[in-house]
């Protein structure tokens, strides 16, 4: 649509009454400007988040986005996560309390929050690093603020734009319950470097 706008500019009053007069724009100004344009967001789109990009607008393709997630690394499938969204710097992941994942108190177990968290700070850093980079967890701490008795959902931020160097990179977890209560705070270390070629 901006490509069609700029091709050509329409300048009502030309000489001829109730005519337009057509001026060619020129097309070495106009490529820089859209080239300006895409240059405004620096992240590259990977395939991950061309997946998501696919399937995340129904309830169906979000299925089957969580899936493709849990048939990559396995472990991810016990926690059955929802993926709510997913974007540079920001991912929310949900799962249900079932039985699956309750300890003996009938709330949601340690290790299975613990898996929702490192789950949503890999996909944030999955689709915010540049696709020339890896990323593997280093380390986690978390805090488990108060029992999770209800559903729940994950939220990882990772407000990083600048990926000239490579090293361990906090991303901060926030876990919150059907309510809005916050239930589980962690950072998990994510260590950036270059990918094989």
């Amino acid at each position: 649509m901006l490509e069609r706008h700029a091709e050509s500019a329409y300048i009502a009053g030309s000489n001829e009454p109730g005519r337009s007069l057509i001026i060619a724009a020129d097309s070495v100004a106009t490529r820089r400007q859209l080239d300006w344009l895409t240059m405004t967001d620096t992240t590259s789109i990977g395939p991950t988040l061309k997946a998501w990009h696919k399937h995340g607008a129904s309830t169906f393709g979000r299925w089957f986005f969580a899936r493709m997630v849990c048939r990559r690394a396995p472990y991810f499938g016990t926690i059955r996560p929802r993926f709510l969204e997913l974007r540079p710097t920001f991912c929310k992941v949900a799962m249900r309390r079932r039985r699956a994942v309750e300890n003996h108190l009938g709330a949601i177990h340690a290790v299975a929050l613990g898996n929702l968290c490192e789950l949503a700070a890999g996909m944030v850093t999955e689709v915010t690093t540049p696709p020339a980079t890896r990323w593997i967890p280093r380390g986690m701490t978390i805090e488990y603020l108060r029992k999770a008795e209800s559903d729940v959902s994950a939220t990882a931020r990772l407000d990083k734009s600048e990926w000239t160097t490579t090293g361990n990179v906090a991303v901060p977890v926030s876990v919150s319950d059907k309510n809005g209560n916050e239930v589980v705070r962690a950072v998990i270390t994510m260590h950036i470097s270059p990918a094989k070629g």
